[in-house]
């Protein structure tokens, strides 16, 4: 891989635009071969609840379920915030495809080697 990449989002369907920009974004970053985190914080972390993206599609780019899919299946990593998912009272065992729980001690360790990180 030729390094590494991440997209912090902390929207959902507060604000459908970011959360969409920050997978077509990410999608881009995974299709460079960068070894690609989204991290789900405060509100998006929503989006790693299998199903929540149905139905978001903001005009111009492919529905956030397919942004969301196509991320996945190209190795693309979903570290949700654990304090975040669990101050919502979400359900932690219907995660999207590529998500996993994090502290984070996880994230800073992603980030520890100057990771370039990008916010939404």
């Amino acid at each position: 891989m030729a390094g590494r990449f991440c997209v912090s989002l902390s929207r959902a369907k507060d604000d459908t635009d970011r959360a969409t920009v920050a997978f077509v974004l990410a999608n881009a970053a995974v299709a460079s071969e960068k070894e690609t985190v989204v991290f789900l914080s405060a509100e998006g972390v929503r989006l790693g609840v299998a199903g929540y993206a149905v139905g978001i599609h903001e005009s111009g780019f492919a529905p956030l379920e397919d942004l969301m899919a196509t991320y996945a299946s190209a190795g693309g990593k979903v570290y949700v915030c654990s304090p975040c998912f669990k101050k919502r009272s979400l359900d932690e065992t219907k995660l999207v495809p590529g998500a996993t729980m994090i502290g984070g001690a996880m994230l800073v360790e992603f980030l520890g080697a100057g990771v370039p990180c990008v916010s939404y």
